[in-house]
C-alpha cells in the first residue's frame, strides 16, 4: 500500500517533505531544512545562497527562490536530481528518529501527494513522475544495505544496531498504533 505525504503536519509522514523541520550540516553549514539546501544550490557560489541558507522558514527559502528563478544556475536542470538526493539522505543520515520512520515504511510506495507539481510529486492526475518519492526510496534502500545504519544523529547514539534496531521498532509500533511521534527541534 502507497504512503502518501506532502504536509509536514502529517503524522508520521510529514518527515518526508522538504519542509519538515529537520536540520542537518551538510558542505560547512548548517541547513535547518533540505528545502533550504535544495533552494540555496540553485544559487551556489553567489551571496543569494548564503541569504536563502540564513531564511528562518522553507516557505520563505521556496519564495525567494522563486522570485530570483532568473538567476539559477545555467545547469540546474542537469543536476537537481542529485542535489536533492545528497541533501535527502544527508537529512536522513543526521535525524535517526525520521531514519526510522523512513524505515519503518519497508516496500511501500512513497510518493508525494502534490497537487501542483508533477516533477517532484504526483500531481493533481496522480501520474507525476513523483521523484522525490523516488529518492526517498532510495535513500531507504541504501540504509537498508548498510551494515549498520548511517546515522549522524546530534546526540551520536543512534549509530549501533541494536538502538537503531529498538529504535525503528518503537516508531513501528507507534504508527500501528496511530500514536504521534515527537521529533524534537530543528536546530542542533
Amino acid at each position: 500500500m502507497p504512503v502518501y505525504f506532502y504536509d509536514t503536519k502529517e503524522n508520521p509522514y510529514g518527515c518526508f517533505t522538504n519542509f519538515s523541520r529537520h536540520g542537518f550540516e551538510l558542505d560547512g553549514d548548517w541547513w535547518r531544512t533540505s528545502e533550504h539546501y535544495f533552494q540555496a544550490q540553485k544559487f551556489a557560489g553567489t551571496p543569494h545562497a548564503e541569504e536563502i541558507r540564513k531564511l528562518p522558514t522553507p516557505r520563505e527559502a521556496f519564495d525567494l527562490a522563486h522570485k530570483l528563478k532568473h538567476l539559477v544556475r545555467a545547469d540546474w536542470s542537469h543536476i537537481r536530481d542529485d542535489v536533492m538526493r545528497k541533501a535527502v539522505q544527508r537529512k536522513f543520515e543526521f535525524n535517526g528518529d525520521i531514519q526510522a520512520v523512513l524505515l519503518s515504511t519497508g516496500d511501500a510506495l512513497l510518493v508525494e501527494d502534490s497537487p501542483t507539481d508533477s516533477y517532484w510529486g504526483c500531481g493533481a492526475d496522480r501520474k507525476g513522475k513523483n521523484m522525490l518519492g523516488q529518492i526517498l526510496m532510495e535513500v531507504r534502500e541504501k540504509f537498508r544495505t548498510l551494515p549498520t545504519s548511517t546515522i549522524v544523529n546530534r546526540d551520536r547514539t543512534h549509530n549501533k544496531p541494536d538502538v537503531h534496531k529498538s529504535l525503528q521498532q518503537r516508531v513501528r509500533e507507534r504508527i500501528e498504533k496511530r500514536e504521534p511521534l515527537d521529533f524534537g527541534s530543528a536546530e542542533p
